[in-house]
């Protein structure tokens, strides 16, 4: 058996990024960019007014004081039609072009409108005037043909409005993975059919399918697998079809545990069988190479806890990597034992747990202890009880060998 790392490892070997292509604006929030991004017009495309105020010569109010006449007022979406001279002001709104000849703006609260018989005149009060005050110049934020977007860069909401001011409507980027969930089982039923004598509902189809789609991945709920070597075939041949298939059950040692074999009379090549985790031990992974693409194959443990904890340690950062990402997984931090708690078992083990400040954990194993949230492991009865796993939101490493950890002990937590 191989240890979680190399496991990790050997799974990040084989998930290659996905191979971009062009995507609707409104469909790539969460994507990795996959090309450099160039604006195709100065931004902004004018000298404009920051303010809403009037639009001067800065020297008309050396003194502090000046009475002007008001041309005309420009709103955002209009343009002047008048220069300003000395002696003149226009009313500009924000983000209003400013007009030729103006060289500041005045706030508006510092403005008394006087009435002067036809023509419409102002009274500014404001000392210091200066030239440039509350406008912002053409091309300030950026230039045409300046590059604003780098590739591997994550497109969130700030991206795609910067997307949308140059021009961009649709984006090169690498795709979501596209993931197969397969449960395999004799004693499945589906979730709404009350089980019958030796049989339990499908819980990880919809668990999984939840956890894909939680890491940024495109989930596929694939019928419930029968533990027959046709049918298996025949479900596992159309998962295949997808980025990612994630199978659970029938990877152990039992006499109907069937799976590794359909994959390799499929094609699939097995990586690793098996490794030094609880829970979790079980757990197979393998890549079908076909039609010059790569899909990664990993057959989960059929108890639910030992699925998810797999799948957050394998499938989440396999699923990262072949969306462009660094194949991170879930956040790890440091927090101190709550109470004393005793391990007993010859793996590594993930169990459920309880952290306290979930919000603001410390990043570091060397932070100080008073600055660590306190961590709770709850009561868990094994792999099958996905009851514990509900009552947690993290879940507390704790390394092979039979010992007592002590309350005040800096344990490492995955945030779940």
């Amino acid at each position: 058996m191989i240890t979680v790392d190399e496991a990790l490892r050997l799974v990040l070997e084989h998930a290659l990024p996905l191979p971009a292509h062009a995507v609707p604006l409104h469909e790539s929030l969460g994507l990795v960019l996959a090309e450099e991004v160039a604006s195709d017009v100065d931004s902004p495309p004018y000298d404009k007014s920051i303010v809403d105020g009037y639009a001067v010569q800065a020297k008309d109010l050396a003194s502090g004081e000046a009475r002007l006449t008001i041309l005309e007022e420009v709103v955002a979406g209009s343009v002047p039609s008048q220069p300003v001279r000395a002696g003149t002001t226009t009313r500009v709104m924000t983000g209003a072009p400013l007009s030729e000849g103006a060289d500041a703006v005045v706030m508006i609260e510092r403005a008394e409108l006087i009435s002067d018989g036809d023509a419409a005149t102002v009274v500014l009060r404001e000392s210091r005037v200066s030239a440039g005050q509350n406008i912002m110049r053409r091309a300030a934020s950026v230039r045409k043909g300046e590059i604003v977007l780098q590739p591997g860069t994550t497109l969130r909401p700030i991206e795609i409005g910067m997307l949308a001011e140059v021009g961009r409507a649709t984006v090169r980027a690498v795709p979501r993975a596209t993931v197969a969930i397969l449960p395999t089982g004799d004693e499945l039923v589906p979730p709404e059919q009350t089980p019958g004598p030796g049989q339990i509902r499908n819980s990880n189809g919809p668990m999984l399918a939840a956890a894909v789609a939680r890491a940024g991945g495109i989930a596929r709920e694939l019928l419930i697998a029968r533990d027959d070597r046709e049918q298996l075939r025949q479900q596992i041949a159309a998962g295949l079809e997808s980025d990612v298939l994630v199978l659970s059950g029938g990877v152990s040692a039992g006499v109907l545990d069937l799976v590794p074999g359909v994959l390799a009379e499929l094609g699939v090549r097995q990586v690793f069988h098996k490794l030094r985790l609880k829970p979790g031990k079980p757990l197979w992974f393998g890549v079908l190479e076909r039609d010059r693409r790569q899909r990664l194959v990993f057959g989960l443990p059929g108890n639910p806890v030992s699925s998810l904890v797999c799948f957050e340690l394998f499938v989440r950062p396999a699923m990262s990597r072949l969306a462009g990402g660094s194949g991170e997984g879930l956040p790890r931090v440091p927090a101190k034992l709550a109470r004393e708690f005793v391990h007993r078992g010859d793996r590594p083990t993930y169990h459920p747990a309880v952290l306290q400040n979930v919000a603001a954990p410390a990043t570091s194993l060397h932070a100080s202890p008073l600055a660590l949230p306190e961590v709770t492991p709850v009561t868990w009865r094994g792999s099958a009880d996905l009851r514990a796993l509900a009552a947690a939101n993290s879940l507390v490493l704790f390394p092979a060998g039979s010992q007592t950890h002590a309350a005040g002990e800096i344990v490492e937590v995955l945030l779940l």
